[in-house]
């Protein structure tokens, strides 16, 4: 795998904690990507009960303006497994939405160097959590190169669901116009639905990846910290995302090498 975005529509939360779940429960080394323009959740919430020094993505945008990434990025990291050092990694992110601004310059080529952490020594995938699209500050640049996008939805009523169609809409005219088009789209869904699968799929004209439970005990410790139960249902349910988000980014990896062939033959 490589870079797995995730957001979400208006009224809608839950991206946050899902990439964190799948954060402490995939089996590949895996960094939690703190870029919502928002702010950042993790230090203040799930890591609340450590003292960390100032740390993370806007250092790295800094250093990355220097040249410097590759030197900085491991002192801007959090270690979240100390049984296994660099298995389960966190970028925290920005601390006031102001400084989002600041990072507008440095996207692209932080997307590209994201993305070149799969090809290193310990291969490393990252989880983005883009948070919601309704800022006016989205990292598109990551978004646009991004191997899978999973647009976070709790589709338990119509009002949840409702947002994500103008959400959807941008995103394909995004991925179409600046990325490599729309097929790194899908959803994950959050707990009961007002409809069966297939029905929420036709409606939003968009596939399901894969689907969370509501465990609201479990996804409170993600938020703001405490012990998780053993071997938590959100955390069965997150691990058992990773292969099917492995098998689609190598199916669509597939689909556009055998796409860009003939465009290089025909320019030969």
């Amino acid at each position: 795998m490589a870079i797995i975005a995730m957001v979400s529509a208006k009224g809608s939360p839950g991206v946050s904690t899902a990439a964190l779940a799948c954060t402490l429960s995939w089996s590949r080394p895996t960094l939690l990507a703190e870029c919502d323009p928002a702010g950042g959740d993790i230090l203040a919430g799930y890591l609340s009960g450590l003292e960390i020094p100032p740390r993370g993505l806007l250092p790295l945008a800094v250093a990355d303006l220097r040249g410097r990434a590759r030197e900085e990025f491991p002192h801007q990291l959090v270690d979240l497994d100390a049984g296994d050092p660099g298995r389960r990694l966190v970028l925290p992110g920005i601390t006031d939405p102001v400084q989002a601004n600041t990072l507008r310059p440095t996207w692209e080529r932080l997307a590209t160097f994201f993305a070149d952490l799969e090809h290193q020594d310990r291969g490393i995938d990252v989880i983005a959590d883009c948070g919601r699209l309704t800022t006016s500050a989205a990292p598109w640049p990551l978004l646009h190169r991004a191997d899978l996008i999973l647009l976070v939805l709790r589709p338990a009523t119509l009002r949840t669901i409702s947002p994500a169609l103008p959400a959807i809409a941008h995103l394909r005219r995004e991925l179409t116009e600046h990325g490599r088009g729309p097929g790194a789209l899908a959803m994950l869904t959050i707990g009961e639905s007002t409809y069966p699968n297939r029905e929420l799929e036709q409606r939003l004209q968009l596939p399901i990846l894969a689907s969370l439970p509501d465990d609201p005990r479990s996804a409170q410790v993600l938020s703001d910290g405490g012990r998780l139960r053993r071997n938590p249902e959100l955390l069965r349910a997150a691990a058992s995302i990773e292969p099917v988000a492995s098998r689609t980014i190598a199916e669509r990896r597939t689909r556009l090498s055998a796409t860009a062939v003939p465009t290089e033959a025909s320019n030969a």
